[in-house]
């Protein structure tokens, strides 16, 4: 793989979870209820969806140091 491909997938991947995490928030705050009952919904997501981010962009740059 070239370097601007691997740049390309990291935009890519970062705009990817970027909507996915907007949207996640906005489900959650229709879900309804309070701060309480939403905030480990919110907390747990945001984790998560750059927990895999993170994951990702270390892969390529794994790849990125090979090429």
């Amino acid at each position: 793989m070239k370097t601007s491909t691997i740049k390309t997938l990291k935009y890519l991947s970062a705009f990817a979870a970027f909507s996915v995490w907007v949207y996640m928030l906005y489900s959650v705050f229709r879900m309804g209820g309070d701060f309480m009952e939403q905030a480990p919904y919110c907390m747990g997501g945001t984790m998560l969806i750059f927990g895999i981010l993170t994951g990702i962009f270390k892969g390529l740059e794994r790849l990125e140091k090979r090429v």
